[in-house]
């Protein structure tokens, strides 16, 4: 990839510059009066967010894996256009193929306010054909402010209706599993664990993390609060275009058994992911679009 006609293009003096620092590949480093943000071009992959005085609010896995074919462990990946395991076809790409795509720059932005906006785009080539057999545009839209912004824009340049699953699956960094809780999933019915049929419902105020958690809520749209002691801090988590939530911690004996994620990675990271799955599975008629957004805002 040339960098220099990347740069030459679409960098923004002081405020958006494209870089290799992970394995060659192709990074957007983005500094404003707000943040720092580091974005993978590689999958459209959100890797850092910091907010000016502020510690990390991504995790990102030590033992992640920065070469293309290879998804990124950490940070915001997107899941599209399915998530999980492929529903009919193992040999495809767990979460779909989005995330182990080379995205293109489209647009970069310094807006009236002070952010900064970086936009890019994948659509299906012959190869993507093989996998998933619809005409696609996908846009993602990151903002830069006040709060990080991720959007991620699918529309149908098809001639058909198409249908996806999807997530943005954000990894966030807390000091210790053990210090933190999560708010605002009160009320809610969850799917607790992969193959699980009957939905529980969530009766305490507070989700606090003790072993391994897979839970998907369905039907809301609530902000998530993870409140984490040992920081001192409140990371809230909102999201549009979605009625599912996951919440993802993978415990002690899981981490063991994933590859790029060292043993004790499951202490310091926890999942809260704004999702299309299960009942809220995304139908685009043509030239139509749907997004799906999160929210991250760092609060006291």
């Amino acid at each position: 990839m040339n960098f220099s006609s990347l740069n030459k293009k679409h960098r923004i003096p002081g405020k958006l510059e494209i870089t290799s620092e992970h394995g060659g590949l192709p990074i957007a480093i983005i500094t404003n009066k707000f943040a720092k943000v580091l974005v993978s071009i590689y999958g459209a992959h959100v890797l850092s967010y910091q907010p000016k005085g502020q510690e990390e609010v991504l995790w990102m896995s030590s033992q992640s894996t920065f070469e293309e074919g290879n998804p990124i462990r950490g940070g915001i990946p997107i899941c599209f256009p399915w998530f999980g395991p492929h529903a009919s076809d193992s040999q495809k790409p767990q979460h779909g193929f989005a995330r182990l795509q080379m995205w293109k720059v489209t647009k970069t932005a310094d807006l009236p306010g002070g952010e900064t906006q970086l936009c890019l785009s994948l659509q299906q080539d012959q190869k993507l054909k093989t996998l998933w057999p619809y005409s696609f545009l996908a846009e993602m839209i990151i903002t830069v402010g006040a709060s990080l912004n991720v959007a991620f824009r699918c529309t149908n340049t098809s001639k058909e209706q198409l249908s996806y699953t999807g997530a943005l699956h954000s990894y966030f960094t807390v000091s210790d599993i053990a210090n933190i809780k999560i708010k605002g999933l009160r009320g809610s019915r969850y799917y607790n664990g992969i193959g699980a049929t009957v939905p529980s419902a969530q009766e305490e105020d507070n989700l606090v993390i003790q072993k391994e958690e897979n839970r998907r809520y369905i039907d809301t749209t609530s902000d998530c609060i993870i409140e984490d002691s040992g920081l001192s801090r409140k990371i809230r988590v909102g999201k549009k275009g979605s009625r599912v939530t996951v919440v993802w911690n993978p415990g002690a004996e899981m981490a063991k058994k994933i590859a790029d994620m060292p043993d004790d990675g499951y202490k310091t990271m926890i999942c809260v992911e704004a999702v299309n799955a299960y009942n809220d599975i995304v139908v685009v008629q043509p030239k139509e679009n749907r997004t799906l957004a999160t929210t991250v805002t760092v609060e006291s």
